[in-house]
């Protein structure tokens, strides 16, 4: 059904709100569609599951052996809110590395004191502080965009989402009012949280409401990621393994470890030129972790 009948200003609502229009003309059984037409409407794919031309709605055993595994609520939940995250926001991803040399040297001389303290203090500790850091410099990457798209809400609180790779799912605790913590409270929340989401431990007041979530694949692999942006947010930050490059410094190669840093963000309310400035900053406080605790 090609021969839809509306207004442009229907047609990017529809955008808008996720709502195909084929389907939804089918649903009414007329070619017309007005605005009204679109209220209180839930998103519709256009080859998704309910489509009676679903690409999904295949027989596999058709073609072999197969075994069926069902979702869990769990991860049915996520799998909607990232569709619909994908589906609806208009996401670019800036890619930037890191110097973490300083982080490193910072991390083996405090190993003595981390051990007396009880803490495993990891790297993603001083990427909390630095995120902490920039959402208090960039007040537009600590906000969310309202549901009609006409009001952003920017937010006086830095809460950072950690998100954990579990057994049942990925889970996103929160550690609450970061830019007030130091080093060593942040480095023990992270382990705290991580090692109760396991066990699905973490409690529903310790989930939601993040100004910004860090996804870190660091532990397992990859040079870099796209990530989804987490609504509703308006940024996400991605972190995979440390690798050693050769920088140039003026007279030689020299080795130099490094990260990568994947910001990807709702191009809605955050511009190109804002997300380098934002990464740049990331950066430069990331190879200056003292300063940046001041």
């Amino acid at each position: 059904m090609t021969d839809i009948i509306a207004p442009p200003s229907v047609r990017a609502l529809a955008r808008e709100k996720g709502i195909n229009l084929e389907a939804l003309a089918r649903d009414l059984g007329r070619m017309n569609i007005v605005r009204e037409d679109l209220d209180d409407k839930k998103p519709t794919a256009a080859n998704g599951p309910g489509d009676d031309t679903s690409l999904w709605d295949v027989d596999h055993s058709r073609h072999g052996k197969v075994v069926e595994e069902p979702m869990s609520r769990f991860a049915q939940v996520a799998a909607t809110n990232l569709a619909a995250a994908q589906r609806l926001i208009p996401a670019v991803t800036h890619h930037e590395r890191a110097d973490i040399s300083a982080v490193e040297a910072w991390r083996r001389e405090l190993k003595p004191e981390a051990q007396a303290r009880g803490v495993k203090l990891t790297a993603l500790a001083f990427h909390v502080v630095a995120l902490a850091r920039c959402l208090q410099e960039f007040p537009r990457f600590n906000a969310s965009l309202s549901a009609d798209g006409k009001t952003l809400v920017l937010k006086e609180y830095v809460h950072i989402g950690i998100a954990v790779d579990t057994a049942h799912g990925l889970m996103v605790p929160v550690i609450r009012d970061a830019e007030t913590k130091g080093l060593w409270q942040i480095g023990t929340e992270i382990a705290d949280l991580a090692s109760r989401a396991q066990g699905r431990k973490v409690g529903a007041d310790e989930m939601g409401g993040a100004s910004m979530t860090i996804t870190n694949l660091g532990g397992i692999g990859g040079i870099g990621f796209t990530p989804i942006v987490n609504p509703p947010e308006v940024a996400i930050l991605g972190l995979t393994r440390p690798e050693t490059i050769p920088v140039w410094s003026g007279d030689a190669f020299q080795p130099v470890p490094m990260v990568s840093v994947d910001l990807s963000y709702d191009h809605r309310v955050i511009n190109g030129a804002d997300a380098a400035r934002f990464s740049a900053r990331y950066s430069s406080l990331l190879s200056d972790p003292r300063r940046m605790m001041v």
